[in-house]
């Protein structure tokens, strides 16, 4: 009888959690408190020893969870591989050969299937652990990631090219893809101080490199012509770091902009119009950098989320549950 009654108050709870979920909100920090207390501490493992063998990887996890919540909300499906029904993200435009850490991204979910006897965190929240466990462990702030997010069960190669934005990007274009997402010019401004961390293709700044040499640093440019040579398909996986320090959560991104030394095109434009003030103020408080980016990163990761019944918790990241 008491077993009865205690499987009776389990499941009150669980629909309790569901009713909350159901509203399109995701949970709170603590949700896999009670489902799962390894869960965490399990994600975090994984990352800071992928991190400590590859410093790069950590950028790597970032940029996986910016990619994810651009495209139809933050819902793991940029972890799907094709399948007959559909074409997934992994080789839109601005991902192949490009976004990587899905093996990091395996060997969490393996980790923590473990760790909770059972399949109970989503690869979504596990994305999005992930990106803020890489941040710390390269000397970024920590926050609170919002957990209870649930994964798609499909992907799309299309919306991928059309949602995520582009290294060639204008000003007024950058302001109004992030507007589409909801975020705000403050986010945009703060949220590419990610590029304080990693590298960048050489098919990304090639054009910056070889056709905008008024507005880039002479040594800066030389360097790159070094790294990326002018003819496309020539060197276009090359890497160059974003800033002078791409294993280190520093700040010196906004430094570098202020110096013309934004590798990026679009990383320059944040100086060409209303956003030149927030990358002068971030450039000379670190403190409110470090603030404000783990604020944006919240709000990031809280775009559409599936909640409740709505998507699945894949057993495997890269393919649906049948």
């Amino acid at each position: 009888m008491a077993s009865h009654g205690c499987l009776f108050v389990a499941m009150i709870m669980v629909f309790a959690m569901l009713a909350t979920a159901s509203n399109g909100q995701l949970m709170d920090p603590h949700f896999y408190d009670k489902v799962c207390p390894p869960a965490l501490p399990a994600i975090r493992k994984v990352v800071e020893e992928a991190v400590a063998v590859e410093p790069r990887m950590g950028a790597s996890l970032l940029r996986l969870h910016f990619h994810d919540c651009f495209v139809n909300g933050c819902d793991g499906s940029i972890l799907l591989d094709d399948t007959p029904f559909f074409t997934g993200e992994k080789n839109a435009a601005p991902n192949a050969n490009s976004v990587r850490g899905f093996d990091v991204i395996d060997r969490i979910k393996d980790a923590v299937n473990a760790a909770c006897k059972g399949n109970v965190v989503s690869c979504a929240d596990v994305v999005a652990v992930a990106a803020r466990d890489s941040i710390v462990a390269l000397g970024g702030p920590s926050y609170d990631v919002q957990l209870g997010r649930r994964d798609a069960r499909a992907a799309s190669q299309a919306a991928a090219n059309n949602s995520i934005p582009a290294p060639t990007f204008d000003l007024d274009r950058l302001v109004s893809n992030f507007g589409s997402h909801g975020l705000t010019p403050q986010d945009l401004v703060v949220l590419s101080g990610a590029h304080t961390l990693g590298f960048s293709r050489c098919t990304n700044f090639r054009d910056r490199i070889y056709n905008e040499t008024a507005t880039l640093d002479a040594s800066l440019a030389a360097q790159l012509r070094g790294r990326c040579p002018r003819a496309d398909g020539d060197g276009d996986d090359n890497l160059a770091p974003l800033d002078p320090t791409p294993a280190r959560f520093d700040g010196g991104y906004y430094s570098s902009l202020l110096h013309s030394r934004g590798v990026l095109h679009s990383d320059h434009q944040l100086l060409a119009g209303s956003t030149d003030g927030l990358v002068r103020f971030y450039g000379a408080n670190n403190k409110a950098f470090r603030r404000d980016f783990a604020v944006a990163m919240v709000r990031m990761g809280s775009l559409s989320p599936l909640t409740g019944s709505s998507g699945e918790i894949r057993a495997n990241c890269r393919k649906v549950n049948y």
